[in-house]
């Protein structure tokens, strides 16, 4: 009796699987059809069509900035005083709003411009955009995903466009063999190509992380996949990556999900670190290795959702706030947000963190002792226990920057001296991830982002600045005191029900908050 043909009953599974899909996909578009919702990409086409008609560019200036949003991307133009933001999203407790705006913020007179220009990229949110330097400066934006209103759909994108600044021109570039569609990836500028790594699909079925590597090659303008010698990083979205003065690409921390049981998914917050870079002994420059390596320093402690920027002068990277979610149990998980800031030397990959001195909020303090001295007071000295460790200064002759201790400390009791002193308040940011982040002559720029308060999820719209030289304090240049009330509760009147009049805001609260970490 012959072998059976194993191929044939692979084929077979294949055949199965695909059929499966093929019904729950029309089951969900019928879901969709009956809560009124298009189909995700019928309704991308559409959009992408209607910009292609547009004939003019128009120009709108934002009275009151950008609208609020967090996982959006915020780059510095290398030749103007500017700050390019494009895309983002904002959930208000009932609906989702993804967005497509290109606005350019000038520095010089602190305005906001929105360009609405013919044959735009499509609105997205967990893209990744870098900005090249010459002709006047290149967008570019690859992938990012689109979600529905209700968040029943999600699409992915695979796509790669570049806005010329000077022009004002969209153009898509149309070129095979490039990465799968994926959102939460991210992407870096190295020598003359994008560098594209890791990110994640969900078709609101399934999910997949991912740890491929792909090159885009600005010259050629063709895209190559690469398969590194090494051990690689495990698949994972959300990481954040650099690239080093060497020209090495540092890769560290992420967040990915594993399957414990059917409908139940344990979440992994990644802390390991990788360097990516060309084998040295390749002429060709397309043999790649991926080698493991320890950060030293005060590191951030585990999360996801880290904003990260690498600053070329002084080989600095600068990492901001995330989150921490615990897994109470299979069903709660509760997030402590963080808002303190490190700094990465590119060059002994050590981390520090940061602490403020404070000095405006010092003498503010002092003027309001020197008030109230006359008047009788008991004072308390302060326990040992209690008492700040002393920062450190570093002058590296470009920055001086104020280093903390290992502990962490809140933004009141940091500047507190030794002595026992009234702690003062500094200014800086709240608590939140998923915000922008970017530098420009020596000010470290920060806008929007995401904080979990309960159940209720909160997106800014407040904007800081940090003058790296003179380490004092964030500068708040925009104020935000709505983003409370801007939160609809899911049991309110208007909140979305389900045509038999049941709710699923638990399930729908987990699924935001796991997205959320996927995509940072």
């Amino acid at each position: 009796m012959g072998k059976k043909d194993k191929s044939k009953k692979g084929k077979g599974a294949e055949k199965t699987i695909a059929k499966t899909l093929k019904k729950q996909t029309t089951k969900l578009k019928k879901e969709l059809a009956a809560k009124g919702e298009e189909d995700l990409e019928q309704v991308i086409k559409e959009l992408e069509e209607a910009d292609r008609k547009k004939n003019a560019i128009v120009e709108d200036l934002l009275k009151d900035g950008p609208s609020r949003r967090a996982n959006f991307s915020l780059n510095a133009h290398f030749e103007k005083d500017e700050i390019v933001m494009f895309g983002g999203e904002y959930f208000n407790g009932q609906k989702t709003y993804c967005f497509g705006d290109l606005v350019l913020y000038n520095l010089k007179k602190k305005t906001w411009l929105k360009i609405q220009a013919p044959g735009a990229a499509p609105p997205r949110c967990a893209h990744q955009a870098v900005l090249t330097a010459g002709e006047g400066g290149q967008l570019w934006i690859f992938g990012g995903e689109y979600a529905s209103p209700s968040q029943s759909q999600f699409y992915h994108y695979k796509d790669l466009w570049v806005f010329y600044l000077k022009t004002k021109k969209w153009e898509k570039i149309n070129a095979t063999l490039g990465p799968s569609s994926r959102s939460g990836h991210r992407m870096v500028l190295c020598k003359k190509n994008l560098v594209v790594f890791g990110g994640y699909h969900d078709n609101g079925l399934d999910y997949k992380y991912y740890n491929d590597v792909h090159l885009f090659d600005l010259e050629s303008r063709t895209w190559r996949k690469i398969e590194p010698s090494g051990t690689a990083p495990s698949p994972r979205s959300g990481c954040q990556m650099v690239t080093l003065p060497d020209g090495r690409i540092l890769i560290t921390g992420g967040y990915s999900k594993n399957k414990v049981k059917k409908d139940v998914d344990k979440g992994i917050i990644h802390s390991d670190a990788f360097l990516l870079f060309p084998d040295k002994h390749d002429t060709n420059g397309t043999k790649w290795k991926w080698q493991t390596v320890k950060l030293t320093g005060t590191k951030p402690s585990p999360r996801t959702g880290m904003s990260v920027v690498a600053n070329t002068i002084g080989n600095r990277a600068y990492f901001f706030g995330g989150v921490h979610d615990e897994e109470e149990d299979e069903e709660n998980i509760s997030g402590s947000f963080f808002n303190d800031l490190y700094c990465l030397d590119l060059e002994k990959l050590n981390f520090n963190r940061i602490i403020l001195d404070g000095v405006k909020a010092k003498k503010e303090a002092s003027e309001t002792e020197e008030s109230t001295s006359a008047m009788p007071q008991e004072a308390e000295q302060a326990e040992p226990s209690e008492l700040v460790e002393q920062p450190i200064v570093h002058d590296d002759g470009i920055f001086t920057l104020t280093i903390g201790p290992s502990s962490t400390t809140n933004a009141e009791s940091a500047i507190a001296g030794a002595s026992g002193t009234t702690a003062v308040n500094v200014t800086m940011p709240s608590p939140r991830m998923g915000s922008g982040l970017c530098v420009k002559h020596g000010q470290l720029y920060l806008y929007g982002g995401i904080v979990e308060d309960g159940d209720k999820q909160y997106t800014l719209n407040d904007m800081f600045a940090l003058d790296l030289h003179k380490g004092v304090e964030w500068d708040e240049l925009i104020h935000d005191e709505q983003a409370k009330s801007e939160w609809i509760d899911s049991d309110s009147e208007s909140s979305g029900m389900d045509s038999d009049g049941s709710s699923d805001s638990n399930d729908d609260d987990e699924e935001e908050s796991d997205e959320a970490m996927e995509e940072n």
